[in-house]
């Protein structure tokens, strides 16, 4: 019976226990800043926002008051400063003191990973001008006079982007790096690379710790008006003996699926299928040029992973020998060629050694773009400087034919170009491709 009464005893005191506030992590985004608030187990809160001064107020129910609760020192946020204190006994009272009016959306996220039970605080600037590009996608590319150019030649855009970020931290390696800070690191390398390339343009999807969600990082994509979308990763696996190199294409039924998305959200449709609108077709239409602008992207895909995948090889072992085909969602743009590239498995001690190495990762990204240029130089896109610059040699087994087959261009247009009045070609000779 004592012990009866011990166990009831020891039931109520667990259920008496009051929810903890442990940290509050903070990150600084392009357009929002994520405050999380990690607790021990979910519990309900309230949210208000007060002006003169502009400050954020979360009203946590039933928790214990922190011992210490400090915000890390985070730039580029527009929280000053935070403070909390007791309120109505069980109630602990969490005050952000803003820079400007913010918009807030919140939620209660479940454990997941590494982390335990989270509230999560997204702050937006109501002043949306500050915000209306992204500084390291801007809308309209700002060229230097490097290359200026012809008056309507661009270059090849080429959109990088760092998977994980922020609180996602994405997979974790032996020593504890985070695969969010590795990536980032790569990307920002393998832009570096395509921006000392005369004709080509790179930019980052994600140039910072925050979190881009997966379809906004298609968008941002196609903001940028890039010819070519690249996703970078490290993989992790319960075996840490498995190491490689994998490049991944979308899938047939990745595809399928995101086109019954793209079809049923109409107020999306006008900006698909290389900027023809569908707002005027009829539904069977709709999924003819949608079918037929996936089906060039993924073929156009498939070709720059085969690239990009013979540069990997250059530098190392790879996982998979061959292209492979998943639904991952960051792939499912239909009218931008895409691919993600796992670079190794940061699960494995070396492999997570050699990444942690800035040299290496240097290596990658050169590796990268070999397989890049690889394939811009024998799929130009029209309008391009490459394009306009472009020219081939004739080597041994050449004919006028194999050359146009080869640049996609017809016989006629070569000849032209080149004031040829005949179809023979000259060993050594250089040609002008249109």
């Amino acid at each position: 019976m004592r012990g009866i009464i011990f166990l009831a005893l020891v039931a109520l005191s667990i259920a008496g226990q009051a929810a903890e506030i442990d940290t509050v992590r903070l990150w600084a985004g392009p357009d929002r800043t994520t405050v999380v608030f990690d607790v021990s187990e979910p519990l309900k809160y309230r949210l208000s926002a007060f002006k003169n001064p502009h400050r954020l107020v979360i009203d946590f129910a039933g928790a214990e008051l922190p011992r210490s609760l400090k915000l890390p020192d985070v730039t580029g946020t527009p929280v000053k400063r935070l403070r909390y204190a007791r309120r109505n006994k069980n109630d602990v009272r969490v005050v952000l003191d803003l820079e400007q009016r913010v918009r807030v959306g919140d939620s209660l996220l479940p454990p997941r990973k590494q982390y335990g039970h989270r509230v999560v605080l997204n702050l937006a600037p109501m002043e949306r001008a500050a915000v209306a590009a992204t500084p390291s996608i801007p809308t309209e590319p700002k060229l230097s006079s490097k290359r200026a150019g012809k008056p309507g030649v661009r270059d090849i855009v080429i959109a990088v982007d760092a998977g994980h970020g922020g609180e996602d931290v994405g997979a974790i390696g032996p020593s504890g790096v985070y695969e969010k800070d590795i990536v980032l690191s790569i990307a920002r390398a393998l832009v570096s690379e395509i921006n000392r390339y005369d004709g080509m343009r790179g930019v980052l999807v994600r140039d910072g710790d925050y979190y881009v969600g997966l379809r906004k990082r298609m968008i941002k994509a196609r903001d940028a008006k890039a010819d070519l979308f690249i996703s970078i990763h490290a993989d992790a696996f319960r075996d840490r003996r498995v190491r490689g190199s994998s490049v991944y294409v979308l899938s047939q039924r990745g595809a399928s699926s995101e086109a019954a998305h793209w079809l049923a959200e109409n107020e999306n449709a006008s900006d698909l299928v290389g900027g023809v609108s569908l707002d005027d077709k009829d539904d069977v239409l709709k999924s003819v040029l949608l079918d037929l602008s996936q089906t060039a992207s993924l073929d156009a895909s498939i070709d720059a992973a085969n690239a990009i995948l013979g540069g990997l090889k250059k530098l190392g072992k790879v996982h998979k020998r061959e292209v492979q085909h998943a639904g991952f969602m960051v792939l499912k743009s239909p009218d931008i060629p895409s691919l993600l590239i796992e670079t190794a498995f940061i699960s494995n001690p070396d492999e997570e050694r050699r990444l942690r190495n800035a040299s290496y990762r240097r290596k990658l990204a050169s590796s990268m773009f070999s397989g890049i240029r690889t394939y811009f130089e024998n799929n130009t896109p029209p309008g391009t400087r490459l394009a306009a610059q472009r020219s081939h040699r004739v080597s041994p087994g050449d004919s006028l034919s194999v050359i146009a087959d080869r640049y996609d261009v017809s016989m006629e247009s070569i000849k032209l170009a080149n004031n040829l009045a005949r179809d023979g070609v000259r060993l050594g000779e250089v040609l002008k491709i249109p």
